[in-house]
Order: C-alpha cells, then structure tokens, then sequence
C-alpha cells in the first residue's frame, strides 16, 4: 500500500479508506494484483486535488470493495468492454505508454476465479469499480 500512498502523494490525489479490514478465502498474491490494478487505474485518471475512495463493507456471506475515483467520465456504451483486453475507451492513451490494456481484463479474470463479480459505473461524479467476493 506504500507504493499507491506514495504515487498517489506525488500526483497531489489523497487516498481515502472507508470501512474496516475483511477477510476473504483465496489466494492474497492474486487479490493483491487485482486490487492494485483497479487503484493504479484510480490514481492515474484522478485529477490532481481531488481523491481516490476504497471502500470496504461485508454481510453474511460476502465482501464488497469499491474503488471510486472523480474525473471524466466512462460513456455508459464503453462499461461492458472495460473489462476486455485490449480495450481502451481513449486509443490514443496506447501511444503514450499508459499501460497495456489488460489490467481490467486480469481484474475479471482473478475476481472471477474466486467465484466473484466486478463492475462499474461512471457518472458525471465519478466512477466506481465494485467487487464483490464471497468470504
């Protein structure tokens, strides 16, 4: 978590953490690189000043993590394809070296081997990634 409290610091976004620590069954290396994909996409397209939220709740039987960040908004015909490889809702952002393209695409592929969900949602506000996990 150092790593993101540090970048997010150099690029004046502040990290705000709601909730309280969950346990979930499953291995924590790949929960690790799935949670690390969704905040390094949330601090990168968070404009300075402003602030990245994870968010952590449980019930009885499950754990939800939202990752929540402001800045320009996700046209609601590109939320399905998110998740693709490959798939930029900005193609140009492939020429500036931003990454591959396939963060997302590992997120679903790691949520969905421990028999989990992820989506998201973009409004003018702001735009979550929401992963439930089953304990």
């Amino acid at each position: 978590m150092s790593f993101f409290e540090a970048w997010a610091e150099e690029k004046a976004v502040a990290l705000r953490f709601v909730g309280s620590p969950c346990r979930v069954t499953g291995d924590p290396l790949m929960l690790r690189r799935a949670i690390s994909n969704l905040l390094s996409n949330a601090i990168r397209y968070t404009p300075a000043g402003q602030a990245v939220t994870i968010q952590l709740s449980e019930s009885a039987e499950t754990v939800r993590l939202v990752v929540e960040n402001p800045g320009t908004p996700i046209a609601a015909e590109h939320l399905p394809r998110l998740f693709d490889r490959f798939y930029r809702v900005d193609p140009s952002r492939q020429r500036k070296g931003e990454g591959s393209g396939i963060g997302l695409a590992i997120v679903k592929s790691i949520v969905g081997a421990h028999h989990g969900s992820v989506a998201a949602q973009s409004d003018l506000r702001s735009t979550r990634f929401i992963v439930v996990l089953p304990k």
